[in-house]
């Protein structure tokens, strides 16, 4: 039985998977079985797949796109811990070396991470400093709390090609939940630290490689971004399993304003930091939804405001106060809209009363010149003469 177990998911990235594939079978650490489960590509990546002979490669491919890769893969996985890889990234040699080591060496902690260079489709390090991508994956290491604040406040910022994780760990919290498609990692992330400290390796052990045009699953596009906001707000109910004061607070340290010798409502205290916090709008969603629960239940309502001195009347300022469906976002949005195509409409209709008397004046100066009086007369030039200077005046504040 190998003490590791690769689990390397692959779709439609031909011009990547057999970089990936070496870059596994090129490991410094060798006591592993690598299982690459093809998602029903429709490139050639499956073809390339099997040109690897490799005993320690197991190759699987499903019938059709979207049926749950990992956690299939998950389930014939026999070794203690499980990397996860994906075939558009590539790995260095001594990732899973350094890895083990740690593992072996710290039982307390659930799954370790590595630092990331994120790399372009070519392979070069990423030059562009303002991406996204550019240096996310190079975190502090923390307590799981202080990364279980973070994920509340900022995201995802852990690298899944990156981790080695205790395959005992899926069994404490589960394997990949099927509704999600952005965020199954981050998911992934909170609950494990809801039980497992984590730990972070500072060095560069695996190559992310940043498509153009944002074509990463993760990319700034979007749909990812209206799919992410819809998953990150469910991600949220996991913090409902904090229950204790203890624990809320090594979480969120402002929880310790709401200590009562008499009793703690943990469901209250996380509404009421997310409402505070609202580090994204959905934030504030989440935090009226449970307040709104709490409020419509009359024996949880009395606890609270003999707690919190917290009644129905607060919840309703609060629900005037806080748009977590963006609603006054879009009205504000819309009425500036509406103001600046009013200035447009009005700029325009400034420019084609200019270009009325730009033409006027023309066919007045064109009128002059045909006269009699142009040719006999100075006056009559002179007149030209400040039509023609008006005109230019004219032409120049239209342009």
């Amino acid at each position: 039985m190998p003490k590791v177990s690769i689990i390397l998911t692959s779709y439609n990235h031909e011009k990547y998977i057999q970089e990936a594939i070496n870059s596994v079978l090129s490991q410094t650490y060798e006591d592993f079985e690598l299982i690459i489960w093809d998602d029903a590509s429709s490139d050639d990546s499956w073809r390339m797949i099997n040109r690897f002979k490799d005993g320690r490669i197991k190759a699987y491919q499903n019938e059709q796109n979207g049926y749950g890769t990992l956690n299939r893969a998950l389930k014939i996985a026999s070794g203690e811990y499980i990397a996860i890889h994906h075939s558009d990234d590539v790995w260095e040699p001594q990732k899973l070396e350094k890895q083990v080591a740690f593992l072996d060496a710290h039982h307390e902690i659930g799954a370790v991470f590595t630092n990331a260079l994120a790399i372009t489709e070519e392979g070069h390090a990423l030059a562009d400093e303002k991406h996204s991508y550019f240096n996310i994956f190079d975190q502090p290491n923390r307590t799981r709390y202080e990364w279980l604040n973070f994920f509340f406040n900022h995201g995802n910022a852990l690298c899944h090609p990156s981790v080695l994780i205790r395959k005992s760990c899926y069994d404490t919290v589960g394997v990949y939940e099927y509704g999600y498609a952005q965020l199954g990692d981050f998911n992934m992330w909170i609950r494990l630290c809801l039980k497992y400290e984590i730990f972070v390796l500072p060095d560069n052990l695996v190559r992310f490689r940043v498509l153009a045009n944002e074509a990463n699953a993760s990319g700034n596009r979007p749909e990812t971004r209206i799919r992410g906001g819809n998953e990150f707000y469910r991600i949220l109910r996991h913090y409902l399993k904090i229950t204790s004061y203890e624990e809320m607070v090594l979480i969120f340290p402002e929880a310790a304003r709401y200590y009562r010798e008499d009793g703690f409502d943990a469901e209250f205290v996380l509404a009421m930091i997310a409402l505070e916090k609202k580090p994204f709008p959905f934030t504030e969603l989440f935090g009226i939804d449970l307040l709104f629960d709490i409020v419509s239940d009359p024996v949880r309502a009395e606890k609270i405001r003999t707690l919190y001195h917290f009644d129905r009347r607060a919840f309703l300022t609060l629900t005037k106060k806080h748009d977590g469906l963006s609603l006054e976002r879009l009205f504000s949005s819309n009425q500036l809209l509406a103001e600046r195509e009013s200035q447009i409409s009005a700029r325009d209709e400034q420019i084609a009363n200019l270009d009325q008397s730009y033409t006027e004046a023309l066919r007045t100066i064109e009128e002059i010149r045909k006269s009699t009086s142009w040719r006999l007369t100075a006056p009559m030039r002179f007149v030209s003469s400040k039509l023609e200077n008006l005109l230019s005046v004219l032409k120049l504040f239209q342009i």
